[in-house]
């Protein structure tokens, strides 16, 4: 057994060697005697003693507790006093420098046996901490997210060097400062301030997830994504101490978010080929049968009447058809909106029979009074033919698709299976197939990405990944539930809409307007052209109408009269429609502008309808939804 070594500091050399004679007789080994501060700083460098036995009154030079600081400082020895001084101003002082122990004289045997006792025991105890906070300190410095730990209040007292770098803080400038300082966020849209989970933890005493759609905010100014949680942290009594911080930058995971999800509905749109192919071919012959029916002299009035309602209905399914092709297909932006789910299912019910093919009998069983949801229509689209092409595959020989809306309430007590839901009115759609069923081993995995139960090549696993994804970022949620053999049904609820927005369809039917202001017309298709032109004169209008934009800037230059309104195609020769539209805002200050185009791409969209300036309309529009759009353009304050 290793002897512990002990340095004396006591400058009477009699007591000196005292206490020598008594800490070998009970069983310590000394290293020396040092009788100055000066000297017990140089024999702890030299012979780096377990203990150190101080007295706090030295003969000259540098006193005890001055000693004992650098010796602390610079080899953490522990250090015991001795003195016969035991004052408050004395107490106080020798403090400071964390001592491991004090032995009042005169002491006997057993004093000065016990406070080296507990002194080494501390030490001991101290050196363990030290080495659990340093293996701490590594192992946080070593994983790849930030980490940030506050005490109660959320006074930042610990960050690893991934949150220094990603906050752009470091660990010394943040200690003690408000983590609401340290770590601003707020919502990705609207710029507003976030709740920080930090302090929902320390208040709840549970784990607490960051809203979705954050942003961090660094020290210089700049933002990127990120997810997070907080933990609270208790100490041996159970009392909340602080709480812990963990996130981490998402910019890249929602970079492959992307990719993976429109290389997903690339894969699907594939599936759809053929089936919109036998659709628009129908939609053709129809129109093709109405139209030479039209030219028939044999028809009554009322006959041709019929038959050109008849090709207006053709269009509109072609119409919905395209908008849903393209919804689906492209690459586009969350733009949320009122809209009722019913018409979604309506719209979508030509493409999801192609996708499910004749051996499938789709039902719809939808409720007539559902209220409408805030949701963004294409991403619904998709959720809804993501889930039909899943019963599909799940029905090789055939089946029944069933799509049924209902309203429902939710709350944490009637929806246990989602604990993070927000109470309140949701409408809920299910998705029920009569096929083969999951097992309970695949239902726990189903919305993970990339897991699937298709063979090799047949499936990318990232349906119901999309899915789940786009139900939460909708403020909704999802649920699935099955039976082997029996079928499956999943259960999707998204949020009433708060207020009543819906996004505007061209081919509903609107009342038609009326008016006698001038309109410039830009429209390089000479039919469509003709048509707009002979709409808007019969609805009293004046209108000057050209085929491309440099001819719609000398029109505009030469007109000596009062020109209203420009209605223009995004897509004409020699100028963009933005670009004639920036050119004659400039030649006639107060201008207005009408876009219209049969492109929807989302710049397109967002830029048109959220401009108070510049208005879109989207082709193919009828005669009631051109008038009306310019009656209320034109009527705008």
């Amino acid at each position: 057994m290793t002897t512990t070594s002990i340095l004396v500091v006591e400058d009477e050399r009699i007591i000196a060697k005292g206490i020598e004679k008594k800490l070998k007789g009970l069983g310590y080994g000394v290293t020396g005697l040092a009788s100055t501060g000066e000297d017990a700083i140089r024999q702890a460098t030299e012979c780096r003693p377990d203990m150190i036995l101080m007295d706090i009154h030295l003969g000259s030079g540098i006193n005890g507790v001055e000693a004992a600081d650098v010796i602390r400082s610079k080899f953490n020895i522990p250090v015991v006093y001795l003195t016969a001084h035991s004052d408050e101003a004395t107490l106080q002082r020798a403090k400071l420098t964390e001592p491991f122990g004090y032995i009042l004289k005169p002491y006997e045997d057993r004093d000065l046996h016990t406070a080296i006792e507990i002194g080494l025991y501390k030490s001991k105890m101290e050196r363990r901490l030290r080495k659990s906070e340093q293996w701490l300190a590594g192992i946080l410095a070593s994983i790849g997210d930030g980490v940030i730990a506050t005490d109660q209040k959320g006074r930042v007292r610990f960050m690893n060097p991934v949150a220094e770098r990603l906050t752009e803080w470091t660990e010394a400038d943040a200690l003690g400062k408000d983590l609401r300082e340290v770590f601003p966020i707020v919502e990705e849209k609207t710029h507003n301030p976030v709740p920080n989970p930090v302090y929902d933890a320390l208040e709840t005493g549970f784990p607490t997830n960051l809203s979705p759609n954050t942003f961090l905010i660094r020290k210089a100014g700049t933002e990127f994504p990120i997810d997070d949680i907080a933990t609270p942290i208790r100490d041996v009594s159970g009392r909340i101490d602080g709480a812990v911080l963990v996130f981490r930058d998402i910019t890249e995971r929602r970079r492959l978010d992307e990719h993976l999800r429109h290389a997903q509905k690339m894969e699907a749109l594939g599936q759809l080929t053929g089936g919109i192919v036998h659709d628009f071919n129908n939609i053709m012959a129809a129109m093709m049968f109405f139209g030479e029916l039209l030219l028939s002299e044999s028809l009554l009035p009322k006959q041709r009447q019929e038959l050109a309602g008849d090709i207006i209905k053709t269009v509109r399914q072609g119409s919905m058809l395209i908008r849903q092709i393209m919804a689906f297909s492209r690459k586009q932006s969350f733009m949320p909106c009122a809209l009722n789910l019913n018409t979604v299912l309506r719209d979508t019910e030509p493409i999801v029979k192609s996708l499910i093919g004749a051996g499938i009998e789709l039902v719809l069983d939808l409720d007539s009074d559902i209220a409408p949801v805030k949701a963004d229509p294409s991403q619904i689209g998709q959720v809804v033919l993501n889930l039909t092409a899943n019963a599909r595959d799940a029905m090789p020989k055939g089946g029944r698709l069933i799509l049924t809306t209902r309203n429902a309430e939710l709350s944490q007590h009637t929806s246990p299976q989602h604990p993070d839901v927000t109470p309140g009115l949701y409408v809920l759609l299910s998705v029920r197939d009569t096929g083969s069923g999951i097992s309970d081993d695949v239902l726990s995995h189903m919305f993970e990405p990339f897991f699937t139960t298709k063979e090799a090549e047949k499936g990318t696993g990232l349906g119901l990944s999309t899915v789940y994804g786009i139900v939460k970022q909708n403020g909704g949620c999802i649920d699935v539930s099955s039976k082997v053999q029996e079928g499956t049904t999943f259960h999707v609820y998204l949020p009433v809409a708060e207020t009543l927005t819906p996004t505007p369809n061209s081919l509903d039917e609107l009342p038609t307007a009326r008016g006698q202001e001038t309109i410039l017309l830009v429209e390089d298709s000479d039919m469509v052209r003709t048509m707009i032109m002979i709409i808007l004169q019969k609805h009293g209008y004046n209108v000057l109408e050209t085929s491309n934009g440099s001819e719609a800037v000398a029109v505009a230059e030469n007109h000596r009269g009062s020109i209203h309104l420009v209605i223009t195609d995004l897509v004409v020769p020699k100028l963009s429609g933005w670009e004639i539209a920036d050119r004659l805002t400039a030649i006639r200050p107060g201008l207005r502008v009408l876009f219209m185009s049969g492109i929807t791409d989302d710049a397109v969209i967002q830029r048109g309808v959220e401009s108070s300036q510049f208005d879109f309309l989207r082709k193919p529009f009828n005669i009631a939804a051109l008038t009306q759009t310019v009656r209320e353009i034109l009527d705008r304050e």
